[in-house]
């Protein structure tokens, strides 16, 4: 089930919300239950079995955790570690290994028929987590309904948060959180709402010029400027697609009066590569930071190390991301920038901001369109097309993909006629301008104050409608496929 569907905005999430309280009048430990259920729900809607191999991922880790919990075995926790990972991978990347092996081999093994169960690699790394922590001695006496709350909670099941459990389940146990709060109420309507902007009005306009694109299917049948504003245009459109997930998440939950951790952190103001990953992703950086990067020794073992956990770390990222090549190439030259910062550190003060963050957006949008190729040799293509820069002209298929159905009633309100019809491409240039002011001007919807007053009601009433009046087909966030 997706946050931008009118299921989920309009039945789902409000249902969930009410039952929650009227449960917890009543019962606290049959509100948990109430929200188990729910969350499996949520789930089952995906598909009954993607959620059978839940169920069987969560049986095995809880039985191993209350197994570490009376002793402490490393063996034990080899043992689950590795199960969750080869649980990950015969899903993610069975089929990714065998094409492999075709191509460089030039066999023919035939391909396995494989559902990939969703949220995965989100609900395998927080299980992989917690039986760490519980190695550790980290977790407190949880129950099994603790367990399963935590590791279906609905908001941040398919697409994280990744959470600890010490940052989730006490929350569930707090007596002051069992109570309708209006305030909570009010912040997560906004910011759900501002996150369905961003996901279907901005996100989803974007996608529409990277389909364009694609749908082509060779970049040299395309001028050099299609391909470089087709570049910026995933480049938003990850952008406001995770971030409006994000948003969706966190608000769902704190309608609940959950805090989820933030996520996204205005990535785009970044000035070096490692600024941007404490920014982008914070929950999966915070993650491979504790569970891979400091075990490896992290920075204290010499500079060598230091750089070859750099690179380990990052290497995990990209093979986590996706089954393809250019996932790996990706982690790889993430992990080669993140370097070449610390390598730079001392230059870089004295350059300019501005060009440290020309330099860094440049780097990301060029690495994002490796993320979204569909190869790497199509990468390097659409790269040298870029940089021969023989064809400046913007194609009217790039242009159209920005003209939304209600962009003549939106020209009617702000009496845009007269700019429409002389300036070509205006909706384009608009939405490229807004996308930069809003990567770059405003503040993170998380650390926003949100304020509550008969205008904001107003107002976020009618955006919403609004932005239920402009759903299509369903749109699958980026993410989701991860």
């Amino acid at each position: 089930m997706q946050f931008n569907t009118y299921i989920y905005t309009l039945a789902f999430l409000p249902i969930t919300v009410l039952g929650y309280f009227l449960i917890n009048k009543i019962n606290s430990t049959f509100a948990k239950i109430y929200l188990v259920a729910a969350s499996a729900l949520f789930y089952i809607y995906a598909g009954i079995e993607g959620f059978k191999w839940l169920v069987i991922s969560m049986t095995i880790n809880y039985i191993l955790a209350s197994v570490l919990k009376k002793k402490k075995n490393r063996s034990i926790l080899a043992i689950g570690v590795v199960l969750d990972v080869a649980l990950l991978f015969y899903f993610k990347y069975t089929n990714f290994t065998i094409a492999s092996i075709n191509e460089f081999w030039h066999t023919d093994i035939t391909v396995l028929s494989l559902v990939l169960p969703v949220g995965i690699s989100f609900f395998t790394f927080q299980q992989i987590g917690y039986l760490v922590d519980t190695y550790r001695g980290e977790t407190s006496e949880n129950t099994i309904l603790d367990y399963l709350l935590y590791v279906t909670f609905f908001p941040k099941i398919l697409m994280g948060p990744i959470t600890k459990q010490s940052e989730l389940i006490p929350q569930f146990h707090d007596e002051s959180k069992r109570k309708v709060s209006l305030d909570n109420l009010a912040s997560g309507i906004q910011m759900f709402t501002i996150g369905f902007f961003k996901k279907v009005i901005i996100a989803d306009t974007f996608a529409k010029a990277v389909t364009w694109a694609w749908n082509i299917g060779d970049f040299g049948q395309i001028t050099a400027m299609d391909t470089f504003l087709v570049m910026i245009a995933y480049t938003f459109q990850i952008y406001f697609d995770f971030s409006g997930y994000s948003d969706m998440a966190i608000a769902s939950a704190t309608m609940l009066n959950i805090d989820l951790p933030m996520n996204f952190d205005s990535p785009y103001k970044a000035y070096s590569i490692r600024d941007f990953w404490k920014r982008w992703h914070i929950s999966l950086t915070k993650f491979l930071t504790q569970y891979i990067y400091i075990p490896l020794g992290g920075s204290k073992k010499g500079k060598i190390r230091t750089y070859l956990n750099t690179m380990i770390v990052f290497l995990i990222s990209g093979i986590w991301h996706g089954a393809n090549w250019t996932f790996i190439l990706w982690g790889v030259l993430h992990g080669a920038f993140s370097i070449f910062d610390r390598l730079t550190e001392k230059f870089r003060k004295n350059i300019h901001p501005a060009l440290q963050w020309m330099c860094t957006f440049l780097v990301v949008s060029v690495l994002w369109f490796l993320f979204r190729a569909e190869s790497i040799t199509e990468w390097k293509n659409a790269m040298l097309h870029i940089l021969a820069f023989q064809n400046t002209a913007i194609s009217d298929g790039l242009i159209n993909a920005f003209v939304l159905p209600e962009s003549n009633f939106l020209i009617r309100v702000f009496h845009l006629t007269t700019l429409n019809d002389y300036v070509r491409g205006l909706w384009m240039s608009l939405f490229y301008f807004m996308a930069f002011v809003l990567c770059l001007g405003f503040e993170n919807a998380y650390r926003k104050k949100q304020k509550n007053n008969v205008i904001t009601a107003v107002f976020y009433a009618l955006l919403f409608v609004f932005i239920l009046t402009c759903i299509g087909s369903e749109s699958v966030f980026v993410y989701f496929n991860f």
